[in-house]
């Protein structure tokens, strides 16, 4: 930034890794970053992380470089993300790792003192640096007290336990500012601003069980699609393969285990009686190994959840039931393997911890029992990029990490931009901290050439914004219908889950979207749960799941107009990738009668499309444990 530029304020919506990275970046040029976050800022959603962060630092020699990172970025997102950003991303990434070590991450080491690196799915290559299993809240800490400096100097300011509710554009359409309610108060207020930065994580919580945290609704980015900004790839879903299912969420078992050497498999005869540890090698089914000899337990997680869920689909898991194992017991050197309980516990403590705490036996003496569950969203608010004329990234272009609002950009889970059509594990924590750098970058560019500043905002602008979300907190707060909120809630997560989860069909999906309409007419018409004025949480839910509902017609949506199967999105009466059709971004525009979708052909600048290079893709999935006729009846009852 210019010396003589000057101070201004941009607001920051989310206090995670995306949204830290952003307030340092910009607090360091010096401008005025107010924070904005559900809960306190060391409890955001990042904190949940558990395996690693990606980057081609090569300390083992395999001849790894920035270059295959993107590549086996590409491939994996199945061709659906543009190239620059993720070329971008990965050539970030060893600087970011080594940021992130000056910061004080406790890395874990070799014997030599170098940082230690795993292998994660969808590569070869030992790519990931960890910290632990707990990688994600070391990263989020980190962040933390960098942007506690600056808030000890009064350059950010946080206001944890506030909620956005909208954006405040001027009679422009630029993005001016936001309003915000304060959670204990229950006070709206409008917050005038430069520039404002979107990083408010996934939506996980419309499918109900996930592994994500109960603050992740997507509400943040609904409320921006609904006030104009475009939604990119929302039909994009990522489902892990490996989560600890339960009554209330999922809890993750981080791809770390496999990356150590775990081990995906369910007994030959699903009716097997003896302890796991007891069944032999050749009565065991380690289905992935036998599909994708190459890449075995380490495929992308859009194989790994889908061949887990065929196999349990045909009856053939745990007692017949939706479960299988993921192994690790042949790692202890009680079992032959190379590890103390000592060193297990060194890579894998956080993550083993939890499995043992919810299921009451211990991963490294008894196999962990596993399946699928929703986890991560590849679709997020479509975002832009610019490159120079020589094809490299602009660094100095406002564009960069911006909606199609001026003004609004965003960052981590809440943007499309990086992962296309199946996120590599890894690749999350890595693309919030390179996307909050770039969307700080991008305000820093589009901030000299506003031709009004925050101050010179009429009030009148922030009054009317504030008072109509007042407005509309009070209609809701005096509702007087008779639905109950969180049954509402439940019967969205079992419609999402259900029709528009792992296994797609047109006839499924286009019940989905008749369901979505009901609901949304049935979630305005909710009882009055909660009158209070102090610390109302009804009122709230009841917001959020309005807003839930109309992103979820979005993914529905997409899913719908998408006739083809590529990464996450595997419909069954189109089961084959189509490119000549489909090689581009679904971008939806919303509308009070439902989404509105045009298109955007993907940059394939770096690498043409082609067949991934795994050994399977779902199609084959399908017919090597279903059967050759499995499609074909699907296909007809879908057409019945």
């Amino acid at each position: 930034m210019a010396a003589a530029q000057k101070q201004r304020t941009i607001v920051v919506v989310g206090g995670g890794l995306a949204g830290l990275m952003s307030a340092m970046k910009l607090a360091e040029a010096g401008h005025k970053v107010k924070v904005f976050s559900l809960v306190p800022v060391k409890r955001s959603h990042s904190v949940c992380a558990q395996g690693g962060i990606n980057g081609a630092v090569n300390l083992r020699g395999e001849g790894d470089s920035p270059y295959l990172h993107f590549e086996d970025t590409i491939t994996g997102g199945d061709f659906l993300n543009h190239q620059p950003p993720v070329m971008r991303m990965a050539e970030r990434a060893p600087a970011i790792i080594f940021l992130l070590d000056r910061m004080g991450v406790p890395f874990n080491r070799t014997n030599e003192g170098l940082l230690s690196f795993r292998r994660f799915g969808g590569t070869l290559k030992h790519r990931t640096a960890y910290a632990g299993a707990t990688t994600g809240q070391q990263l989020l800490y980190a962040l933390d007290e960098q942007v506690r400096r600056w808030e000890v100097s009064n350059m950010v300011e946080k206001y944890e336990g506030w909620e956005f509710l909208g954006i405040v554009k001027d009679s422009n359409g630029r993005c001016c500012g936001i309003t915000a309610q304060n959670l204990r108060t229950m006070e709206i207020e409008s917050f005038a601003a430069d520039a404002v930065v979107v990083a408010s994580g996934g939506n996980g919580v419309i499918f109900g069980r996930s592994t994500n945290s109960i603050i992740n609704s997507g509400s943040a980015v609904s409320r921006c699609y609904q006030q104009g900004a475009n939604y990119g790839n929302p039909e994009m879903v990522q489902i892990h393969p490996t989560a600890i299912p339960g009554e209330d969420k999922c809890r993750l078992i981080s791809e770390s285990v496999r990356g150590e050497g775990g081990r995906l498999w369910t007994p030959r005869d699903p009716m097997d009686s003896r302890k796991p540890i007891e069944i032999p090698e050749k009565d065991r089914w380690y289905f992935c190994e036998e599909l994708d000899p190459v890449y075995g337990n380490l495929l992308s997680r859009d194989l790994v959840s889908f061949t887990i869920y065929c196999v349990c689909r045909m009856g053939k898991g745990i007692q017949g039931k939706q479960q299988v194992y993921l192994d690790i017991t042949h790692l202890h050197k009680d079992r032959g393997g190379p590890y103390t309980r000592e060193i297990i516990n060194d890579k894998l403590e956080g993550v083993l911890e939890i499995y043992e705490k919810f299921m009451r036996e211990d991963p490294i003496q008894t196999p962990m029992r596993i399946y699928p569950a929703v986890h991560y969203t590849m679709g997020g608010l479509w975002v832009d990029y610019e490159t120079k004329g020589d094809g490299a990234w602009d660094v100095d272009s406002a564009r960069n990490q911006m909606t199609n609002i001026p003004g609004l950009y965003a960052a981590g889970e809440s943007d499309y931009q990086y992962h296309g059509a199946n996120r590599l594990g890894a690749n999350a924590l890595l693309a919030c901290l390179v996307g909050g750098e770039i969307a700080a970058e991008g305000v820093l560019a589009y901030l000299p050439n506003l031709p009004l500043g925050a101050e010179e905002l009429p009030s009148s602008v922030l009054d009317e914004a504030s008072g109509e979300k007042r407005h509309e907190y009070e209609t809701l707060r005096k509702g007087g219908g008779n639905e109950n909120p969180y049954r509402l809630h439940a019967e969205l997560s079992e419609v999402m889950w259900n029709k528009c989860g792992i296994w797609r069909t047109q006839r499924d999906l286009n019940s989905a979207k008749s369901e979505l309409d009901d609901l949304a007419m049935r979630a305005h018409q909710c009882a009055q749960l909660d009158n209070s004025t102090w610390s109302n949480q009804a009122v709230p839910f009841t917001r959020a799941l309005i807003d839930m509902i109309e992103m979820s017609k979005a993914i529905v949506g997409g899913a719908i107009i998408r006739d083809e199967s590529r990464g996450a999105h595997f419909k069954m009466d189109t089961p084959n990738r189509d490119d000549e059709k489909w090689l581009k971004t679904t971008m939806a525009k919303w509308s009070p009668k439902g989404p509105e979708y045009s298109f955007e052909p993907i940059d394939t600048r770096y690498i043409a499309p082609r067949p991934r290079k795994y050994r399977i893709n779902q199609n084959m999935v399908v017919k090597e444990i279903m059967g050759e006729d499995a499609l074909k009846g699907i296909g007809e009852t879908v057409k019945s």
